[in-house]
């Protein structure tokens, strides 16, 4: 039987792996050990998703005194290290995604035939790339960070005039987000006002309020993930490391079988118990 509480849990490897495929599988490895139903990367064409105003300005990176546009290429993975996480998932039996951040990219990824597509929160607003990504119709998650209500009536028209299924997430996205920026509320309101599969991409430090997020009724949930916080990255510190990531499928699951249906029950337990206790 189908377990209508089931959560899909995706950890968001992102760029935390800082161009390193062993990082990359150390990662995966972890997740998968933890118990994540999903890894996913993200995919760029520097040259083209770098935006001009930024690509030369010089900042200090493992590698150097570098620009911005070559830290970006210095992280990205190419075809040959893609083939490699893509072996490397089989291997593990762990599916993989990734957010492409340009039409480039999203062609680049056709060629794996993955099960799903990932629309990060700064992309909400590129109406050619949500087009051609609703056009190749497979399950797509809509991260709603960095918008407005008018941004995402308009991605959500998108995907269902060319009718592809897909899970608003919803997001803050600052890095890590402080716990009253949260506003998780925002989980009933985005299924009140959209309908549909709801889900919570978070960018918190600890684990406790995704539970609150997947209580409120999130479906699919998204965290950063990496071996360690410490680690050079700007998104390494809003992402959990082995032992978080660990306790946040724990609780998961332990939600998922606590919640149970809402039908109430008179259990046999209690039947005996009442036994015990009634005088009358």
């Amino acid at each position: 039987m189908k377990n209508k509480n089931k959560t899909i849990v995706i950890g968001e490897i992102g760029i935390n792996h800082n161009g390193s495929i062993d990082l990359a599988k150390k990662i995966i490895l972890s997740a998968k050990i933890a118990g994540f139903d999903l890894v996913k990367f993200q995919k760029r064409n520097p040259d083209i998703s770098t935006p001009s105003h930024k690509k030369n300005i010089e900042r200090e990176t493992p590698w150097g005194r570098i620009t911005y546009l070559d830290y970006k290429k210095k992280i990205e993975f190419n075809e040959r290290q893609f083939n490699e996480i893509n072996r490397y998932c089989k291997k593990v039996k762990i599916d993989w995604f990734a957010s492409a951040w340009d039409l480039d990219s999203l062609k680049f990824l056709k060629k794996f035939k993955l099960k799903y597509h990932k629309v990060a929160s700064p992309m909400l607003t590129n109406i050619e790339l949500l087009k051609e990504i609703a056009k190749q119709k497979k399950h797509t998650f809509i991260s709603t960070g960095m918008s407005t209500f008018k941004d995402i009536d308009i991605a959500v028209k998108i995907f269902k005039k060319y009718k592809c299924k897909f899970t608003l997430m919803h997001c803050v996205s600052t890095y890590p987000a402080k716990d009253e920026d949260l506003n998780l509320d925002m989980i009933r309101v985005l299924k009140k006002r959209y309908g549909g599969e709801i889900g919570y991409s978070g960018h918190e430090k600890s684990v406790s309020p995704t539970i609150f997020a997947r209580a409120l009724g999130a479906k699919v949930i998204e965290r950063h993930i990496t071996t360690d916080r410490t680690l050079w990255g700007t998104d390494q510190s809003a992402s959990l490391e082995t032992q978080g990531m660990e306790n946040l499928i724990k609780m998961i699951r332990k939600y998922e079988v606590s919640i149970g249906d809402g039908k109430k029950r008179f259990l046999s337990e209690e039947k005996i118990k009442l036994k015990d206790m009634k005088y009358w």
